[in-house]
């Protein structure tokens, strides 16, 4: 079994359907980091609360609690199919890379253009700091438990899906990406892509971490 983290913020409308979606050998895991435990628990998802708000320290709290030697992470928002995970996790079992991500292949009206232009501007600075040939920083993704733990991850706001990949290549880890569909959230506004202010929140998460490191 694998465990599949989810972190989850108001995400109440579209956790049943992305629950629904996980295909077998893929537990839930959902980090409730405001809004969405009781509709998480009612459906038999395992649940776990962190109260300190921010995408990092829910991914965190997950991965902290999580007991599979792989664990996925994947955004609960209903944007991404579930049914997906294997070809995420495929390469990692196998053995070909450490660290897999899902790089999105987004429906018409699915992804903003401020959202899509900030995604592929941290791409490409992620190529040039580190020479991983990534198109996209998915939340979609896959990993060694252990591993994970061993980088010691510090950011607990929307820098640490780029913290995550910079401190893989650092190490010399194996680091790629398989396609993966993008659709239409299921209700409610994302908090990233959502509006040009979520977009610029977590470009500076993610360009005080390129700072840092």
């Amino acid at each position: 079994m694998t465990d599949v983290i989810l972190p989850v913020l108001d995400e109440a409308t579209a956790i049943p359907a992305v629950l629904t979606a996980l295909p077998s050998g893929y537990d839930p895991l959902v980090v409730d980091n405001g809004g969405s435990a009781e509709v998480a628990r009612r459906l038999g998802a395992r649940v776990i609360v962190e109260p300190r708000r921010g995408f990092g320290a829910a991914c965190w709290a997950g991965l902290e609690a999580a007991r599979s030697e792989l664990v996925c992470f994947m955004d609960c928002d209903g944007s991404l199919d579930a049914g997906e995970l294997p070809a995420v996790a495929g390469p990692v079992a196998s053995g070909a890379l450490d660290l897999c991500l899902g790089a999105r292949r987004a429906a018409p009206g699915a992804w903003p253009m401020h959202a899509r232009l900030a995604n592929h501007a941290l791409a490409r600075r992620l190529r040039r700091r580190a020479g991983v040939a990534l198109s996209d920083l998915g939340p979609m993704r896959c990993a060694s438990r252990e591993g994970l733990l061993s980088l010691r991850l510090r950011d607990r706001a929307f820098g640490w899906p780029l913290e995550m990949v910079l401190a893989a290549a650092a190490v010399g880890w194996r680091v790629g990406e398989v396609p993966v569909a993008y659709g239409p959230r299921l209700g409610g506004e994302s908090k990233v892509s959502g509006s040009v202010r979520g977009s610029l929140r977590a470009v500076r998460d993610m360009s005080a971490v390129l700072r840092e490191l």
